[in-house]
């Protein structure tokens, strides 16, 4: 595939996922929905990492490290999306999420003595205000004591454990722990930790076999767990981490209009103003990482 491919391919994958979430909801809890999806993921990428003779075998020490790993990245992370997009429109949900970048940025600076130059900090600035504009329209027409309060709560929590998630891949890489043997691992103990969580607060265990659960549950499996971080692993090889990040900047305004599609998101002036100043703070920071 072209790069260019490559890279809209992963936007739109990762921009309808968001969409896709919201026919999870039912009878199943969202932590067992979370483990149903990781699990199912990690089997298959343990199988396609046999077919290929990749050795899935790791020391104790390095089980630890995909273990944390898992549960921040596809665990917890994910249980507190589905929560939030219970409160929140799936869109609004994902432009929350382009946080990410920003705040890998300072974790970076604060863990791993990376330089964060004036530009960067002006990004990140600038990112964090975007996304505030895009939220208040909610606020002001709903107020605080509304879901808006509660989903924007379990939004704020989820990019907080994605981003310390993105973190310990970062010093997984450094000690090259990376690749997909690694990914089977962390999303399989991610999987049996939201199973474990589940369990914990009380929710039965139950699967939903109507078409929309299944076929919502293929797509993220298939399509949002494996397939679009193995195109996104083969941009990064071709481009560069800086550039591939780029995904993660177009990916949630993606989410808004298919948002504005299907769950009738109504877009304000600010939502606007927002999504452009939050695009504008993420290629600043994005720009001075290249």
């Amino acid at each position: 595939m072209k790069t260019i491919a490559i890279f809209a391919a992963c936007v739109a994958i990762w921009g309808t996922t968001w969409l896709a979430i919201t026919f999870q909801f039912g009878p199943v809890a969202p932590e067992i929905s979370v483990s149903h999806r990781f699990l199912l993921a990690a089997l298959l990428i343990a199988a396609w990492c046999r077919l290929r003779g990749l050795s899935l075998r790791f020391s104790r020490a390095e089980h630890g490290a995909l273990a944390l790993l898992g549960l921040a990245l596809y665990s917890v992370s994910y249980i507190f999306v589905y929560r939030a997009e219970t409160h929140l429109a799936s869109g609004l949900v994902a432009v929350g999420y382009s946080a990410s970048p920003l705040l890998s940025m300072l974790g970076l600076r604060v863990f791993f003595g990376q330089p964060m130059t004036a530009r960067m900090a002006l990004g990140s600035l600038l990112g964090i205000l975007g996304i505030s504009l895009v939220f208040l329209p909610e606020f002001l027409r709903l107020g605080l004591g509304s879901d808006v309060a509660l989903g924007s709560l379990f939004t704020a929590l989820a990019v907080s454990i994605t981003t310390a998630g993105g973190l310990l891949a970062h010093r997984n890489h450094e000690r090259n722990l990376h690749g997909w043997p690694t990914m089977a691992w962390s999303m399989g103990y991610g999987g049996l930790a939201s199973l474990a969580i589940a369990l914990a607060l009380g929710r039965t265990y139950t699967i939903d076999l109507g078409a929309p659960y299944l076929l919502s549950l293929a797509y993220l499996t298939l399509l949002g767990s494996i397939a679009a971080f193995g195109l996104w692993l083969t941009l990064l090889g071709r481009v560069g981490a800086a550039r591939a990040s780029y995904v993660g900047v177009m990916a949630p305004v993606v989410a808004l209009f298919v948002s504005t599609l299907f769950e009738g998101f109504a877009w304000h002036l600010l939502t606007a103003l927002g999504v452009a100043i939050s695009i504008a703070g993420n290629v600043l920071v994005l720009g001075a990482r290249r």
